[in-house]
């Protein structure tokens, strides 16, 4: 099947399905800046003790639905220059396809790798999601250097509204490679549902508890 009629004929996009997804997004990211308001502000005291000069935030343009770009808001778990250091990394890239993953980065701090490992550096896109960048559950963002290398098959996954997690985060994340994530998100869309979603978020929950596949 052609990329244009996968994106028209499987993708779930009846209105009452967007409606209750984005009446979920709402209030599961309200809910969740208030109960966690605590560990945001204990990871803020964390980063900042590490490194007096450093931002807390860490925000960079990812790529959204339809290809529209935002600015997408993490906790920074990496040292300030690296960005300029990613270059002489990229050889050293432990994943496959259009993406950088590094299992033991450098530029990693020393809280970042605590704050990595169990996706609390990920909590601030709540923020984005209020906002309407992201939902809870959809693809993962990608970085606009990244799409450059998408084929039309890969640009599947740019058909709908991206998500804190997803079913690649909650089947391997980092020891998955880039087709298999491709592959797990277009899953998803085709079959992309609330009860999907709920499911989704519970196991994510687990998946942060066990701090596994991240890095």
């Amino acid at each position: 099947m052609a990329p244009e009629s996968y994106s028209q004929a499987l993708v779930n996009d009846s209105h009452f399905y967007l409606f209750f997804k984005r009446v979920m997004d709402i209030f599961g990211a309200l809910i969740g800046l208030i109960l966690l308001s605590p560990v945001f502000l204990i990871v803020a005291l964390a980063i900042k003790l590490e490194d007096p000069k450093g931002r807390i935030i860490f925000k960079q343009i990812r790529v959204g639905k339809n290809g529209k770009t935002f600015y997408i808001y993490k906790f920074r778990s990496m040292v300030t220059n690296a960005e300029q250091l990613l270059v002489k990394l990229l050889e050293k890239n432990d994943t496959n396809g259009a993406m950088f993953k590094m299992k033991n980065d450098p530029r990693v701090t020393r809280i970042g790798r605590f704050i990595r490992r169990t996706s609390i550096d990920e909590l601030p896109q709540l923020v984005n999601v209020l906002r309407g960048d992201m939902s809870l559950v959809g693809p993962r963002p990608p970085l606009p250097r990244e799409v450059i290398d998408y084929s039309e098959y890969d640009k599947q996954r740019l058909i709908v509204r991206p998500g804190c997690t997803g079913l690649w985060q909650v089947s391997g994340r980092s020891d998955l490679g880039f087709k298999d994530m491709v592959q797990l998100d277009l899953t998803y869309i085709q079959n992309r549902s609330i009860w999907t979603d709920i499911k989704i978020i519970f196991k994510t929950l687990g998946v942060m508890v066990e701090s596994k596949h991240a890095y």
